[in-house]
């Protein structure tokens, strides 16, 4: 169907724009409790936390595609498709974009101060181990993936008003 098709690119940026979304919440986070230790015998202090990425399955791309090519090759080229009741494009379109998962390490760095007053009986204070470094390139390419996605939905709708005016 042909409005599918339109909003399939706005679906599939939408959901790279949350995955992009939720990594720079998760590098600001880990910026943010970088320094932040727990105190002596209650536990563990923040845990450095982490978005794992996935794309669509093989196997959904192939479904999708070859639901696309089978009705463009059913068609009379002059008429536009309708959605029949079988048909499942749209709920497979919808799992074209990303997906993503936040996880938490249980990575901790130790540091010797025995005057903290986090610290334990052996003077060592608990800290998550978090590389600055890599959470601020995290934070600098999420945040250029999402004006990526931004762009493209852009470029559709400028298609979309070019489209709609011959």
């Amino acid at each position: 169907m042909l409005p599918n098709r339109i909003f399939s690119t706005f679906q599939t940026a939408s959901q790279g724009m949350a995955v992009q979304r939720e990594k720079i919440s998760v590098a600001s986070r880990n910026i943010a409790n970088a320094n932040t230790s727990a105190e002596a015998g209650t536990g563990s202090p923040y845990k450095p936390q982490s978005v794992r990425a996935t794309g669509p399955s093989h196997e959904t791309f192939k479904n999708v595609f070859t639901n696309s090519v089978s009705r463009l090759n059913t068609t009379n080229e002059k008429h536009i498709s309708t959605p029949t009741a079988h048909d499942s494009g749209r709920i497979q379109q919808n799992a074209m974009g990303p997906e993503f998962q936040v996880t938490e390490s249980d990575n901790f760095r130790f540091e010797f101060d025995p005057n903290h007053p986090d610290a334990d009986e052996n003077g060592m204070v608990k800290y998550p181990d978090v590389d600055l470094v890599r959470e601020m390139t995290q934070l600098i390419s999420a945040n250029r993936m999402y004006e990526a996605n931004l762009s493209s939905v852009q470029a559709e709708k400028e298609i979309i008003r070019k489209s709609l005016e011959i």
